[in-house]
């Protein structure tokens, strides 16, 4: 990996944040790791004392305003993981937080890199690509899950999931246009500036210390709410509980990080969807008997067929792209990432269980 001398990490105190600011200062001894975060998601607290266990420097402050970013210092390496999460944003409330995070902060993020000539990695989302297209598919109910059959495919798409050639045509909500756009913006800067940079367009990411909501981070939701209690739903598409999503343990996530910055002169300007693959992708019926089989524990889900505009039935990433140009293959299976969720809830469950519980 290239040595830098000066990382900075903004939306550090975020669960991929503060595991990749984690993992850097442990395997860069001697580089300053710096983090920026607005620690406005509930939780975020509490990633600040094993920040500063670690050695990382927390900087509180928010995208929003460019004066913050600057007080962090001169950095050679911004990894850009601050956002709203949240693909509803915006659907029933005002999208202002939204579009100024994801977008003027992004840009804000882009000017300080560019006066600091630094490299960029920008975690992006799979939800750049458009609702309808992806409801679309021909999808089939499978043993608990849906699928697409080993003999179809289409442009972007087949049974090993949504590669990068998918189309772009159409809505994909605020959050997925914030993203797209920021994209686009960095893919300029990249071309105007000499910046390398690197686009992932992230799916599915979890683990230990994420602090999990419907809307983002269901893996630990399910685990927590079948741990500690409380109530669960199978949302949309039918209320069966049938849909897909491949996952990603930020560990792995953290390896390719490592791998595409040993090599980010030839990378540089390139996009790569990452997530887990076919083979690690799970259904909500799927997780909620693995969750069983864990807690021993009973839930009744409920049943909320009615389907919600940013919803999706089915999404996994077809990884071929990233892993021909790094090597790169995911280690974390969807059992040993449930098996890890499960052991930091039951040892951390006293500063959990208020956040996480019903």
């Amino acid at each position: 990996m290239t040595v830098y001398q000066n990382i900075l990490i903004t939306g550090g105190a975020g669960f991929v944040g503060s595991n990749t600011a984690i993992s850097f200062k442990r395997d860069l001894e001697n580089t300053r790791v710096t983090v920026l975060d607005n620690l406005k998601r509930r939780g975020s607290e509490l990633a600040l004392t094993r920040l500063a266990d670690h050695g990382v420097e927390f900087f509180h402050g928010d995208i929003r305003n460019p004066e913050d970013i600057f007080q962090a210092g001169a950095f050679d390496l911004l990894v850009e993981c601050s956002a709203e999460p949240s693909v509803h944003a915006g659907y029933d409330s005002s999208p202002a937080y939204l579009v100024n995070t994801n977008l003027t902060g992004t840009t804000h993020c882009l000017e300080m890199a560019r006066k600091n000539n630094a490299d960029i990695v920008f975690l992006s989302t799979s939800r750049v690509y458009p609702i309808q297209p992806l409801r679309d598919l021909p999808l089939t109910e499978k043993n608990g899950r849906l699928e697409i059959g080993q003999d179809q495919s289409g442009t972007g798409w087949s049974p090993d999931g949504i590669s990068e050639a998918f189309p772009l045509n159409g809505p994909r909500s605020l959050y997925g246009a914030t993203k797209l756009a920021s994209e686009l913006l960095l893919t300029e800067y990249t071309q105007m500036y000499g910046i390398r940079s690197i686009i992932n367009r992230c799916g599915v990411l979890t683990g230990p210390w994420q602090m999990g909501k419907v809307d983002q981070g269901f893996m630990v939701l399910w685990a927590a709410r079948h741990l500690y209690g409380g109530s669960l739903a199978y949302l949309g598409f039918g209320g069966t509980g049938c849909q897909v999503r491949d996952i990603l343990h930020v560990a792995d996530l953290y390896r390719l990080l490592k791998l595409q910055l040993s090599k980010i002169s030839s990378l540089s300007g390139q996009v790569f969807n990452v997530g887990g693959g076919r083979k690690i992708s799970v259904s909500l019926n799927e997780l909620t008997q693995m969750c069983k089989q864990h807690s021993s524990s009973h839930l009744n889900i409920a049943c909320k067929p009615e389907t919600r505009d940013a919803d999706i039935p089915w999404y996994i990433t077809d990884t071929q792209a990233v892993s021909d140009a790094t090597t790169w293959q995911p280690q974390h299976s969807v059992e040993t990432t449930v098996e890890e969720i499960f052991a930091w809830l039951t040892d951390h469950r006293n500063q959990l269980e208020p956040i996480l519980g019903s």
